[in-house]
């Protein structure tokens, strides 16, 4: 279990301050799939090494998470760990590989309910498991000697359920649906299996040296609300709650962002809850609608440009970052940019240097005006 002494002292703690509700002097940046294909010096790595070898490799993956933060010096403000929410499944049990030209592909995947008794793991050793991930968190957290902080992250168990009995990316969440209706009793048995497994992952995460933790509900948005408060909520609340509490006992205070995509109707009882002080917004939400469901109700905002205009030229990149920062009202609101999705493999570094610095310049001349 490591602390803050034993790391280089953090030079830059604009996103952890903002995290916990604090209107800093200029809006703090991260991106999601921030280290990734669009990357030039990204590519030179996976030509060499194929995907889950980077993740398994902590040298490889804290390689890989540091290039945006020394390509983009003093834009960013926080580096996030380079791993993937499916590595939670393959330490359950189910390994995953991603192909080129197919996406994400089990060796094997749950096919009734009999399956989490003859599939999973009885019990996951993650320390054992998943000790790449937190070698990787220690290596990356030196290396960055102080620079920005370094974020865990984890998928919220209805995403990994779903890619478990899939068994791919790319499909409609049909067969995983099915569990819900046809089998609810053993749905929630695979979802509370795998929150507690998270909750000892993120955990972990802290202990080997994570700052900030984020949790990815990415098929949040392929649920009815009524479905989405019945299989998932209850999961991220709990995740959450355990994290917050064993976290604290240990002496940490690590603030947590939930990222729940598509679950535009939950944002009202998110705004209630207490356990996430950042709620990470799609690009499809409202900002404004956010600031008053959200915000007011004590939280810091994260998001949420749409990928795509990072497509447009320099200048169209520039109007849309001004707008959001208007939009999000960030005089009043804590706020943490960031994009309503991650990078694609097809951006361009240059566009994201626009974004980044327009936000930088346009975020600094409002806060000074406050």
């Amino acid at each position: 279990m490591l602390r803050d002494s034993d790391f280089p002292a953090l030079k830059n703690d604009l996103i952890l301050r903002t995290a916990r509700g604090e209107i800093t002097e200029r809006v703090p940046v991260w991106i999601m799939r921030q280290a990734g294909r669009y990357l030039p010096e990204f590519r030179e790595v996976r030509a060499k090494h194929d995907f889950n070898t980077v993740c398994r490799t902590p040298e490889l993956a804290c390689q890989v998470t540091l290039q945006p933060i020394d390509r983009y010096d003093g834009l960013l403000d926080a580096a996030i760990i380079f791993s993937d929410i499916l590595v939670v499944c393959e330490a359950m049990g189910l390994p995953f590989e991603i192909k080129a030209g197919y996406g994400i592909h089990f060796e094997d995947h749950l096919t009734s309910p009999e399956d989490i008794e003859k599939k999973l793991l009885k019990d996951v050793d993650v320390d054992k498991n998943l000790k790449y991930v937190f070698d990787a968190i220690t290596l990356t957290r030196k290396s960055l000697d102080g620079r920005v902080p370094l974020i865990g992250f984890s998928g919220a168990p209805w995403t990994l359920a779903s890619y478990m009995i899939e068994g791919k990316s790319g499909t409609n969440h049909v067969q995983a649906k099915k569990w819900l209706f046809n089998h609810p009793e053993a749905s929630h048995t695979l979802l509370q299996r795998i929150a507690d497994v998270v909750i000892t992952y993120m955990v972990g995460q802290v202990k080997a040296g994570a700052q900030m933790l984020q949790l990815f509900e990415s098929w949040a948005g392929e649920l009815a609300p009524e479905d989405f408060f019945k299989f998932s909520y209850p999961y991220i609340l709990k995740i959450g709650q355990e994290v917050k509490r064993i976290t604290k006992e240990l002496g940490y205070d690590v603030p947590m962002v939930l990222f729940a995509k598509g679950a535009h109707y939950a944002l009202p009882k998110l705004g209630e809850q207490k356990i996430f002080e950042v709620i990470s917004l799609d690009m499809t939400m409202d900002p404004t609608y956010a600031v008053q469901t959200v915000g007011k109700k004590g939280h810091t905002l994260q998001g949420n440009m749409d990928p795509c205009v990072l497509f447009a030229d320099k200048e169209v990149i520039k109007e849309y970052t001004h707008s959001m920062l208007d939009k999000f009202s960030i005089k009043e609101q804590p706020l943490i940019a960031n994009l309503g999705h991650g990078m694609m493999p097809d951006h361009t570094p240059e566009n994201l240097l626009a974004y980044l610095k327009a936000l930088k310049e346009e975020s600094t001349r409002l806060r000074a005006n406050m």
